[in-house]
C-alpha cells in the first residue's frame, strides 16, 4: 500500500511536492486554506485569513528561463520577468498538465500536526484539519510542509520610540495592494528590501513625496543585464559559481561593488550598503534610481523617533505632516500548527540539515521545502528538495546520523558569517 504524505500548501511548493510524490508512487493529500492554489503568488485585494498575497503590480525578479519547474518549461510567448497575473497561469498550466488538483482539499486549514505515540517506530503524524467549520483528523506516514515564511508580519514597533502618539496610519507591506488610495498623500516607507523599494517605487508616481528609510542600505541590481539579457540568465551559471567559490572574497566584492556603482554610485543616492557585495542579498529595483534622481523617492537613514505627525531621523533631520507609515520589515518564520519541539526556531532561524530536515527526529518523515530565500528562483529549489525529501519518505535514500547532520548545519552557519 503506497505510503500516505500530508503536503501543507498549494503554492509554488506545495504544487511540486505533490507532483513529486506522485512520481514516488506515494499518496499525497494537500491541504490548502484557500479556495484556490498559487499561495502568495495569487492576488487578492483583501488578505483572507490572515494569509498574505502581492500587490498589484509586481512583477517578478527571477527570469521565467531560471524559475521553470523542471518538467513543464514556461511558454516561450511570456515575458522573460513576469507579471504576477503570468505566474499563476503557469501555475495553473503545471496543475493541469499533471492533474494536481484532485489531491487538494481547499478551505482546508491545517490545525495540528502531531507525532503518533509509535512515532519512533513508525514515524506516523497524525493531521487535524478544520473543513468548513468540522475538524476531521487523518494519519499520515511523512509530511512535505509547505507553506513558505511570508506568514507573520514582522512589525518592530517597540524599536521605535513615540511610536504611540503617531496621528496618521500604520501599516505593515503585507496589506499594501496598490496606490490608489495613497493619492496625494506624503508616505515614510521603512525598509530597503526588495517589497520596500517596489512599494516606494510603485507609491510615487502617485503620491506627494515618498520618504524611504533605511538602517544598512543595500546593493541594487537591475533585471536587465550584459546585452539585455536577463540578469540570472547572465550570472548564475555553473561557471560563474566555479569563478566565485575560487576567487578571494575580497576580490569578488571589489568586482560586483565596481560593477554595481559603475551604473550609479550608490553613496551619492544615499543607498550605499553598511556590507560588502557577498555579505547580503542585493535587491532588484531597475526604477529605484530613476525615482530617486527625479525626486519622487527621498532615501533616508533611520528612524530616531516618532512624533504626533512625523519622523525624527538619526541625522538629525525631521519630516513632518507624515500621512502613511509602510513597514516593509519582512516576515517571523510561523509552524504554531506542527507539534511543539518538532521545529526548534532560534531568532527567526530554524536549523534544518540542507535546509530541509529538523535533525533531531527519530524518523525522518516531515520535511519543509521552500523555507529559504535564495540567490534566484524558488520553484526549481523547491521541486529539488521535494523531490529529495520523497526519496528518503520511501526508503531510497538515507539521511546521516543527527550528529553528522548538525555538524553540516554548524559548518554552513559559519560559512555564512564569514562571507
Amino acid at each position: 500500500m503506497a505510503k500516505r504524505v500530508a503536503v501543507i500548501g498549494a503554492g509554488a511548493s506545495g504544487l511540486t511536492a505533490i507532483k513529486c510524490c506522485l512520481d514516488e508512487g506515494l499518496q499525497p493529500t494537500c491541504f490548502e486554506r484557500s479556495d484556490d492554489i498559487g499561495g502568495l503568488w495569487r492576488f487578492q485585494e483583501h488578505d483572507i485569513g490572515g494569509q498574505a498575497s502581492i500587490y498589484k503590480s509586481l512583477t517578478i525578479n527571477t527570469s521565467k528561463e531560471m524559475m521553470s519547474y523542471s518538467d513543464f518549461p514556461i511558454p516561450a510567448e511570456y515575458p522573460n520577468y513576469m507579471h504576477h497575473s503570468k505566474v499563476m497561469e503557469y501555475f495553473r498550466m503545471y496543475a493541469e498538465h499533471f492533474d494536481l488538483l484532485r489531491h487538494i482539499r481547499f478551505k482546508a486549514c491545517v490545525c495540528s500536526i502531531k507525532k503518533r505515540p509509535d512515532f519512533p517506530i513508525t514515524g506516523q503524524w497524525e493531521v487535524v484539519s478544520e473543513i468548513y467549520g468540522k475538524q476531521e483528523s487523518a494519519i499520515f506516514d511523512a509530511v512535505l510542509v509547505c507553506t513558505g515564511h511570508h506568514i507573520d508580519p514582522y512589525f518592530p514597533l517597540d524599536l521605535f520610540p513615540g511610536v504611540e502618539k503617531f496621528k496618521g496610519e500604520i501599516m505593515h507591506s503585507r496589506e499594501y495592494k496598490h496606490p490608489e488610495k495613497f493619492r496625494d498623500q506624503r508616505i515614510l516607507v521603512i525598509g530597503l528590501g526588495n517589497s520596500g523599494a517596489d512599494i516606494s517605487v510603485d507609491l510615487s508616481h502617485v503620491t506627494k513625496q515618498i520618504f524611504l528609510s533605511t538602517r544598512t542600505g543595500t546593493w541594487v541590481v537591475n533585471r536587465v543585464s550584459d546585452d539585455g539579457y536577463p540578469l540570472d540568465v547572465v550570472h548564475f551559471t555553473r561557471f560563474k559559481n566555479l569563478l566565485r567559490n575560487m576567487l578571494p572574497c575580497a576580490l569578488v566584492n571589489l568586482w560586483g561593488e565596481k560593477k554595481l556603482n559603475a551604473r550609479f554610485n550608490h553613496e551619492n543616492y544615499g543607498i550605499k550598503p553598511q556590507h560588502r557585495f557577498l555579505s547580503r542579498y542585493p535587491i532588484a529595483a531597475d526604477d529605484l534610481p530613476n525615482a530617486i534622481i527625479s525626486g519622487r523617492v527621498l532615501m533616508k537613514p533611520n528612524v530616531k523617533e516618532f512624533t504626533e505627525r512625523g519622523v525624527i531621523f538619526e541625522d538629525g533631520s525631521r519630516e513632518e505632516d507624515i500621512d502613511v507609515v509602510i513597514f516593509a520589515t519582512g516576515y517571523n518564520y510561523s509552524f504554531a500548527f506542527v507539534e511543539e519541539g518538532v521545529i526548534k526556531t532560534r531568532d527567526n532561524w530554524i536549523p534544518l540539515y540542507k535546509f530541509v530536515f529538523p535533525p533531531q527526529l527519530e524518523k525522518p518523515t516531515l520535511a519543509i521545502i521552500g523555507l529559504l530565500q535564495p540567490l534566484g528562483a524558488i520553484m526549481p529549489i523547491a521541486e529539488l528538495q521535494a523531490r529529495w525529501a520523497t526519496r528518503i519518505f520511501k526508503g531510497l535514500l538515507k539521511l546521516p546520523s543527527e550528529d553528522e547532520m548538525m555538524a553540516d548545519i554548524t559548518e554552513k552557519v559559519k560559512y555564512n558569517e564569514k562571507r
